[in-house]
């Protein structure tokens, strides 16, 4: 099967439409699928739920679908980097669904393993547990999070063979990893494609069959979201 695609608008052709569900990978706007996401705006989908650790920043990353109004809802943790998400949600404009960090992962990861729900103590007393049915084990209140999936998965990796074996890099590997396992389709955005067999299958970070699409993006531009200099 080939894997590989000319460029990331050929990588989504056929995949997104209006009202989907993304699991977009990222943490901050480190191993974030730029190319993807810019090539998903550039197809004038809306009505998208994302679910994403962050929001990007104004001008890059999901904020680039946030300016043109293409996310309805976003399932998130941190957003504070972004004015036009807080903008529209004290406006009223978007929906957004506020996720412990933690438990936001444990639902993406639930979600690929076919977990449809989990007990956690996190946000147990809070308004995350609001609506939400609770049980106590061992002592211990416990609250009832259910898993997410996504109709497509956009994923950022730093390698990947033929297959779509993907190896990640450093923060790059917090979240990505789970938004591509809950995602019926993925499509990863990658720095270096490598012939099938060449990657040590030891190091391999996820394997090929959670990948379905794979786009060549040799030069990410990789900003830094908050950038703090020493003083001379």
């Amino acid at each position: 099967m080939n894997k590989t695609y000319p460029n990331a608008h050929t990588a989504l052709d056929g995949l997104v439409k209006d009202g989907m569900t993304l699991a977009v990978g990222g943490f901050g706007l480190c191993g974030i699928p730029e190319a993807l996401i810019a090539a998903l705006r550039d197809s004038g989908k809306k009505d998208l739920t994302a679910i994403s650790n962050t929001a990007g920043v104004d001008d890059f990353g999901l904020g680039l679908l946030l300016a043109t109004r293409q996310i309805r809802k976003m399932i998130s943790s941190y957003v504070g980097g972004n004015k036009e998400f807080e903008r529209q949600y004290l406006a009223g404009e978007l929906e957004v669904e506020f996720t412990p960090q933690g438990t936001l992962a444990e639902k993406l990861r639930a979600g690929g393993a076919g977990i449809p729900a989990f007990y956690t103590r996190t946000g147990y007393g809070t308004l995350v547990a609001e609506g939400k049915e609770t049980r106590q084990f061992d002592g211990q209140w416990y609250v009832m999070e259910k898993s997410l999936t996504a109709d497509v998965a956009l994923v950022k990796a730093w390698k990947a063979d033929q297959a779509g074996n993907l190896l990640f890099r450093k923060s790059a590997r917090n979240f990505n990893p789970l938004a591509a396992m809950a995602g019926r389709v993925c499509v990863a955005e990658v720095e270096e494609i490598v012939p099938t067999g060449a990657l040590d299958p030891d190091q391999i970070h996820l394997p090929g069959i959670y990948v379905h699409r794979l786009v060549l993006n040799p030069t990410p531009e990789k900003r830094i979201e908050q950038r703090t200099l020493r003083s001379a």
